[in-house]
């Protein structure tokens, strides 16, 4: 009888230590692995190699009072080549747009990319490597392409983690735009 009543008493407890539902961080509870990008929600001071290999990227380097896309991709990925592929196609809605696009892969392989999608011919457009792999735990990235979106005062709008329509990161803007 002792041994049912301990299971009893046991497994009493592990429903109510299982049960308490989750509180959501707050500013004051913030749990400590929370993404960087959260606690300094501005764009970040990253440092990218440029295609010329022997300068820097930096947050400097992008034009002021414009929106900021910021995105992680590898040459390699076909969903950030998707995603490539649809800025460029309805790049109408970029140009007014700094986009910042950052890999850690292979230098060479930067470059085959830059040189497909020509994005060379879109001045508003910068690539460049990660070489000290800032970014991806930045923004503590798990899926790719990784895009934060940033407003004209440089504060943080969104992030999106994979492929996006191209209307919903535009969405995003206006969204914040019609806050401002």
């Amino acid at each position: 009888m002792k041994k049912i009543s301990l299971v009893v008493l046991i497994l009493a407890c592990s429903h109510f230590l299982f049960a308490q539902q989750q509180q959501q961080p707050t500013a004051t509870t913030a749990p400590l692995d929370q993404a960087p990008y959260l606690k300094y929600p501005t764009i970040p001071p990253f440092h990218l190699l440029k295609l010329d290999s022997a300068t820097y990227l930096t947050k400097d380097d992008i034009k002021k009072h414009r929106r900021t896309i910021v995105m992680f991709f590898s040459p390699d990925c076909d969903h950030c080549k998707h995603q490539t592929e649809s800025i460029l196609s309805d790049f109408a809605d970029f140009k007014d747009v700094e986009i910042v696009m950052a890999t850690y892969q292979p230098f060479s392989e930067m470059k085959e990319f830059n040189t497909h999608y020509r994005l060379f011919e879109h001045p508003n457009i910068k690539i460049g490597r990660d070489e000290k792999f800032f970014l991806a735990p930045f923004y503590k990235i798990r899926n790719l392409p990784y895009l934060a979106l940033y407003d004209k005062k440089g504060n943080l709008i969104t992030t999106f983690e994979g492929t996006q329509k191209v209307e919903t990161i535009v969405k995003a803007f206006q969204q914040k735009g019609n806050e401002d």
